[in-house]
């Protein structure tokens, strides 16, 4: 085996022999793949077909125990490394550029505790894989809005979704973490074993280790009322300003999206997406409004089982598509960003972008800003741009649309992003990273400081450790 040309922390290149990477292969239950092997194509692609970086080395790791080899063999060689779970993070943080690849696609294992409902579920798990098993007891939680994004990003990041409404984001119904800290050590944080860290992993993304397992609180999840509602686009200012003051009103079981999409006719449109976890009688009543306001090209809100509720948004985003996202948060809908985003659609580039709010949700607003490290307490809604388009010629147009969405968009917002919406150029901006964490970050900072002092873990929207 050759001698292999590697990238580390600093930028910098150097070569490891080919003895230490085959001795790294045999501490390594699972896969080690390099450039040019069987299915290292496979392995470096992403949900974002945008990303095309090939890591030097990616190691499926089996367990934890190859985990915890990954961390050490970067840390001891100072490689360049980044983490994957489910691999749908927009800028591609999963994936480096000539370094070590740690990917725990393989880590599957769910187990459910019908009884304390709870679940423990590996951090290469996505949440269509959790809900078909924490479903098949009629239990759920807060999980996202694309079913084939991953668990542990997703959560890390704060966690959005259609049950935060009654149930909080995702990091809020968050029990414990095992992970592999920058030093090699496995440690659990929760409320009782390593408090400070639990804190901080719940909306600090992955910059204080390589989380392989979550164990969350879960909740009694039924079917539930829920769909879309589509609108003409003529009638798109109208129809968001009805949204605004509708979604500003709701109960704690629903939460919503709205925004500007492309029907597979070609047509624009206005969608309004719901999720009634409740009672049905009350969803209807509380539903009628919606469904009888003006009269919409299609109603599509039936009972429907929380799995294929978290499907909804899955054929505006599947896999290998090229995206690019721009977000941040809103206190509250204005005119003018109506109108900002109406204008905006009218001349989008690809048929397969969209424009949207969503809401945080009733429950997630209560929590305090300072309970987790996720501070957008306070937000109503985030508002993205989420460009895609198939075909690599486009990517110059689609990213200059949406940069200039957000451009325009920016004087509605609070100037602040969700930590699993940053772009690559946020990602490496300080400013943009200290407004989305907001006045958390000095005590992420500290936390960062005390368990990745050499910043190991920087391909992510990263905290920046001060010793």
């Amino acid at each position: 085996m050759g001698d292999l040309l590697v990238t580390t922390t600093t930028g910098a290149g150097t070569t490891l022999t080919g003895a230490e990477v085959a001795a790294f292969r045999a501490n390594v239950r699972g896969p080690v793949l390099r450039p040019g092997e069987a299915r290292y194509e496979e392995a470096r692609r992403v949900w974002n077909g945008l990303i095309d970086r090939r890591p030097a080395l990616i190691a499926q790791c089996a367990g934890v125990a190859d985990v915890i080899q990954c961390v050490q063999f970067a840390r001891t060689h100072a490689l360049l490394a980044s983490v994957r779970g489910g691999g749908h993070n927009v800028p591609g943080n999963a994936v480096c550029e000539g370094g070590l690849m740690i990917d725990l696609a393989r880590m599957k294992g769910v187990r459910v505790d019908p009884t304390r409902r709870t679940v423990r579920a590996e951090g290469g798990v996505t949440w269509r894989e959790f809900d078909h098993e924490t479903q098949a007891f009629g239990l759920g939680t807060t999980g996202g809005a694309v079913s084939d994004t991953g668990i542990a990003g997703l959560t890390l990041g704060g966690g959005l979704g259609w049950l935060a409404g009654g149930y909080g984001l995702a990091c809020d119904n968050l029990l414990a973490v095992d992970l592999v800290t920058a030093d090699g050590r496995f440690l659990t944080a929760s409320a009782e074993e390593h408090p400070d860290l639990f804190w901080g992993v719940r909306g600090g993304g992955g910059n204080f280790g390589v989380v392989t397992a979550f164990e969350y609180q879960l909740h009694a999840v039924g079917p539930m009322l829920a769909g879309r509602v589509l609108y003409p686009f003529s009638r798109a200012t109208e129809v968001l300003k009805w949204y605004r003051d509708f979604s500003a009103t709701i109960p704690d079981a629903l939460n919503t999206i709205g925004g500007l999409t492309t029907a597979p006719d070609g047509t624009k449109v206005v969608a309004m997406l719901v999720c009634y976890h409740g009672p049905p009688a009350a969803g209807e009543r509380v539903l009628r409004p919606l469904r009888t306001f003006g009269s919409p090209l299609a109603d599509e809100i039936r009972p429907r089982p929380y799995r294929e509720v978290q499907t909804l948004l899955d054929a505006a985003s599947p896999r290998g598509r090229r995206y690019y996202v721009k977000a941040a948060f809103v206190e509250a809908i204005s005119d003018a960003a109506i109108d900002t985003l109406v204008s905006h659609f009218a001349a989008v580039p690809s048929p397969f972008s969209l424009l949207a709010f969503q809401q945080l949700g009733n429950a997630a607003r209560l929590v305090p800003p300072e309970a987790t490290a996720f501070y957008h307490r306070g937000a109503m809604y985030e508002w993205f741009v989420q460009a895609a388009w198939p075909d690599p010629a486009d990517d110059d147009g689609n990213i200059r649309w949406a940069r200039a969405v957000a451009g325009a968009m920016l004087p509605f917002t609070t100037g602040r992003g969700y930590v699993n919406h940053l772009g690559p150029e946020a990602v490496e901006g300080l400013e943009p990273i200290r407004a989305a964490y907001g006045p958390n970050y000095d005590r992420l900072v500290a936390l960062k400081n005390r368990y990745d002092p050499t910043n190991l873990f920087r391909l992510n929207p990263n905290i920046r450790p001060t010793v």
